[in-house]
């Protein structure tokens, strides 16, 4: 199969979760062989980034990379669309050190992925291909392993220790059908990780229109009150846990969306893999330890 660019540059517009600044993204068609690479134009000298694991520098709130004195963080969404749509080529300009949070999951992306079109390159496209069992486990608890198989195929399991949120799956048996069943699903957040930072003014582009938020921990109900005035949402009763942000958009839309990201990560490997992929409880930190692992043994 020859490799693929996007068939015309677009752009999209929001704020970015950590700097709460309006920041805008343009994806560009790039030549063979260009592979994903990042390009800070608000920096002097504009300088680019390779969109690599090797080039991963942080993994607390999201996936970070960092070239010398530049850094973009955020990317995951971006690049979980442009995977799963088999974009192998493509440059992305961003004004900010961060890609806008939009809606928190891929759908804008595999829209306007779609609205521009895919075109067919002339080289050829290069595969990782799994060709026996590669484990990646971290002291957490957390393990990926990867088994050969004819086409990328991932399975995630998540668990947190939470009445509302406990185990979920989630599966995606051909990348065709991430746009339908996994694009729109979305980050999400438990109160109790967002209560403080509330407290002291430092969420600043995240909202409910880009999140989950899930309430667990019962807490006073005067406490509550102000925690959902302070995220312009209606009031619920204290005694009740759930989701604050609504109506999900599938049952397991937390597992979906931790599919997502182990997408997005993945795809720091830099080419596409072949190989069926199990993910227990991951996160940004083993997803990128496992793309090195892919790119160190197979590439």
């Amino acid at each position: 199969m020859k490799q693929q660019t996007i068939g015309n540059s677009f752009s999209l517009e929001g704020k970015g979760l950590h700097t709460g600044v309006n920041i805008c993204l343009t994806a560009h068609p790039a030549p063979d062989n260009h592979g994903i690479r990042i390009r800070r134009i608000d920096m002097e000298g504009t300088p680019e980034i390779e969109a690599v694991a090797d080039n991963v520098i942080e993994t607390v709130r999201g996936t970070v990379l960092k070239i010398a004195d530049s850094q973009v963080s955020t990317i995951e969404h971006a690049m979980a669309a442009f995977y799963a749509s088999g974009i192998d080529n493509c440059l992305f300009e961003v004004n900010g050190p961060e890609f806008p949070i939009l809606d928190g999951s891929a759908k804008l992306f595999i829209e306007k992925i779609q609205e521009v079109g895919i075109v067919a390159q002339n080289d050829d496209k290069e595969y990782i291909t799994i060709t026996e069992l590669t484990e990646c486990a971290i002291a957490t608890g957390s393990n990926i392993k990867a088994y050969p198989a004819e086409e990328l195929e991932l399975e995630v399991k998540i668990g947190f220790n939470s009445p509302v949120l406990k185990e979920q799956y989630a599966q995606l048996k051909q990348l065709k059908n991430f746009a339908g069943d996994i694009a729109n699903a979305r980050t999400f957040v438990f109160v109790r990780e967002i209560e403080p930072l509330l407290n002291m003014n430092l969420i600043k582009g995240g909202d409910l229109k880009n999140a989950i938020v899930i309430y667990d921990n019962i807490m006073p109900q005067e406490a509550l009150n102000a925690l959902t005035d302070k995220l312009n949402q209606p009031r619920i009763d204290a005694n009740e846990p759930g989701y604050l942000s609504g109506a999900l958009h599938f049952e397991n839309e937390p597992a979906r969306h931790k599919l997502l990201d182990v997408l997005g990560d993945l795809a720091l490997t830099g080419k596409p893999v072949k190989g069926s992929i199990v993910a227990t409880y991951p996160g940004h930190t083993i997803n990128t330890e496992f793309a090195k692992l892919l790119r160190k043994k197979y590439l």
